[in-house]
């Protein structure tokens, strides 16, 4: 082969764009945890994206916007301004849902007050894709030091990009969820262990049914004001009968009576 014909054919947008998207997904699903996977997408977005000299995400936060992740303290100076003015390439693209592209802060008619202090700032360019995710909203930013830094294949791999990061943090969310109820369960699990140890002492100690010696933790949970299953772990470490106030059995309760 040709070695120029091999050139043209590694520049070959089309291809390019393929070898990004693959190499892109398998960084972004790779990530696992939701802040792991955001700090791959700025860090991929300078890595790829030749245009983009800093990175970061806008995400609303109830009635809030914030910068979680960024490559550069620029960033979230730039985000600051936006918000600041009120406008800017990425409130709009959040707003609409559309990928949004100035070329030029410094004369773009679209954001008179934002634009200027941006371009003083040191950032010319910018490109903001939205990011949708998990009933979250957001936008990937991405900045340029120099005017007309987003090419058309700098521009297709932010979509990707983007595209991508909102289908990772999907799944990371999702992750995060089940990982959180695996271990709600293995500690309501736990719970029930250690509380069925406490009645089996009190049962045995004390000659009572089951539902009464869970009566004398209920009672004690409510009386001390600490969880049931703190009440339970105390009594099966110290062996010590919980105080339940008033009518402790140790204060006239006769043996064998309800607790």
């Amino acid at each position: 082969m040709d070695p120029m014909e091999g050139e043209t054919i590694g520049r070959d947008p089309v291809s390019e764009l393929t070898a990004n998207f693959s190499e892109t997904a398998r960084i972004l699903f790779s990530a696992g945890s939701v802040s792991g996977t955001l700090e791959q997408v700025v860090a991929v977005a300078v890595q790829t994206i030749e245009g983009c000299d800093f990175a970061g995400l806008f995400l609303v936060e109830g009635e809030a916007v914030v910068t979680p992740v960024l490559t550069d303290p620029i960033v979230g100076i730039i985000d600051a301004l936006q918000q600041q003015t009120g406008e800017g390439p990425c409130l709009e693209a959040i707003s609409q849902g559309v990928m949004v592209y100035g070329d030029e802060l410094s004369v773009d008619s679209r954001w008179p007050n934002f634009g200027p202090l941006a371009a003083r700032k040191g950032v010319r360019s910018a490109l903001a894709l939205p990011l949708t995710s998990h009933g979250a909203r957001g936008a990937v930013n991405l900045y340029g030091a120099y005017p007309s830094a987003f090419g058309v294949v700098d521009r297709a791999k932010g979509v990707i990009l983007s595209s991508l990061a909102s289908a990772a943090l999907a799944a990371a969310h999702l992750f995060e969820d089940e990982e959180r109820r695996i271990g709600n369960l293995h500690s309501a699990l736990s719970s029930r262990e250690i509380i069925g140890q406490a009645q089996g002492i009190l049962m045995e100690r004390e000659r009572i049914a089951a539902d009464q010696a869970f009566d004398v933790l209920r009672r004690a949970s409510q009386y001390l004001n600490v969880k049931l299953r703190e009440v339970a772990q105390t009594l099966v470490d110290t062996g010590e009968r919980p105080e339940t106030g008033p009518r402790d059995r140790r204060k006239g309760d006769k043996p064998g009576a309800r607790a």
